[in-house]
């Protein structure tokens, strides 16, 4: 499975970057508001340390979404162009499958939105599983059964586990065969860590002492 870091901090993407297990990242426009930053130099310094980046459009309407993915997509080629689940979404998706431009569909929140994105040409899906968590709906549910109707027909497009609040998160999207997980910073910074590991280092490091002192 990949793994993704969701930010617009370029900090902490070379942070991560650095442990060898940052496959991409994924930005939004509340994500790059909330750093202050220019979009497009936040965007490439980015693609310095990861082969996707997912840039999303913020035009509404078809064409604008056109002329803002085609942009992006010239700027460097590990962009990803994100495209929001809407009618007019689908239709931009179509035409960046004929320029092989390689996109992201955000605001997934349903099953037939998922089939709708990926038979439009969509590179990656993004359901949200944690907004759905927060109005009571089990968000996972959703991942099992796109992947189930991903088994059945087989398609191309890649399922990303987005909204991911908590490790076992993204432990349940490996089990259910996701193909990526985009994690808040502070949710990966959790990862790694274990109370027992940190019990059996120190009791190693103990015993070490003991032994060379």
């Amino acid at each position: 499975m990949q793994l993704f870091l969701d930010t617009a901090n370029v900090d902490y993407v070379k942070e991560i970057s650095s442990w060898g297990v940052l496959d991409g990242v994924t930005t939004n426009p509340s994500l790059v508001a909330k750093e202050g930053k220019d979009f497009k130099q936040t965007v490439l310094a980015m693609c310095e340390y990861v082969p996707n980046v997912s840039a999303q459009v913020t035009a509404e309407d078809t064409d604008g979404m056109i002329k803002q993915g085609e942009e992006y997509a010239e700027w460097h080629k590990n962009i990803v162009v994100k495209v929001p689940m809407t009618t007019e979404g689908l239709k931009a998706l179509t035409h960046f499958k004929k320029k092989k431009i390689r996109t992201n569909t955000t605001l997934i929140f349903s099953v037939a939105q998922a089939i709708l994105a990926a038979k439009a040409g969509a590179t990656i899906i993004s359901p949200f599983i944690g907004r759905l968590d927060d109005q009571g709906e089990d968000g996972m549910r959703l991942i099992e059964d796109i992947m189930d109707v991903w088994t059945q027909y087989g398609f191309e497009t890649q399922v990303l586990v987005a909204s991911t609040r908590h490790p076992r998160h993204i432990v349940d999207a490996a089990r259910l065969g996701a193909h990526i997980c985009t994690i808040p910073y502070d949710v990966f910074k959790k990862l790694p860590n274990h109370t027992l590991t940190d019990v059996g280092l120190k009791k190693f490091m103990e015993d070490w002492r003991k032994v060379t002192s």
